[in-house]
């Protein structure tokens, strides 16, 4: 999800200072993907500027100026065209654990040990999550259920790479 797409979203909400839209940007998204204050700042000057935000009134107090954000039509509309467009599925396993597996086996190395160790820390964080998600609010429960659903994709090729590593190891003898 991108940044600006998500302050469009709230906008839609309700018109909003920059210090509200990081309050309830993080409220909703924060646990995954995290932002400054500056990125929120920087994002709503580019909105302004692509015309998709307008700001809506500035308000004096003991500090600066806070400047009240309001989504226009033209932001009402882009937001409708991306929230309306697929996503390119993209691979959730982590590339970091192929290349592992992969050099492991060039060196010689025993990649069954790091993929053993691995699945240990992937059992751990699924165990927390598993027991977060107990308590957790509908929201929350969504996020950990995806939070989940990707630690079980890893699990399986981490079963499914364990297995094959004897074939894996004899193709890295006769390739180039």
């Amino acid at each position: 999800m991108t940044v600006s797409y998500a302050l469009l979203g709230l906008l839609q909400e309700a018109d909003r200072h920059g210090y509200d839209l990081k309050q309830s940007y993080d409220r909703r998204f924060g646990a995954v993907r995290p932002v400054r204050f500056g990125q929120v700042y920087r994002t709503l000057a580019q909105l302004q500027r692509d015309g998709l935000v307008t700001i809506a009134g500035v308000e004096s107090g003991a500090g600066p100026d806070r400047k009240r954000y309001s989504i226009t039509a033209e932001g009402v509309t882009d937001l409708e065209r991306w929230l309306s467009e697929p996503e390119e599925p993209q691979p959730q396993l982590q590339t970091v654990l192929f290349q592992k597996v992969l050099l492991a086996l060039m060196a010689g190395r025993p990649a069954l040990d790091y993929l053993d160790t691995q699945r240990e820390a992937h059992l751990k964080v699924m165990r927390e999550l598993t027991s977060a998600r107990r308590t957790a609010s509908l929201r929350a429960g969504l996020l950990i259920d995806f939070q989940l659903f990707h630690i079980e994709a890893d699990l399986r090729w981490i079963d499914h790479a364990s297995g094959r590593l004897d074939h894996f190891a004899d193709e890295m003898e006769i390739g180039p």
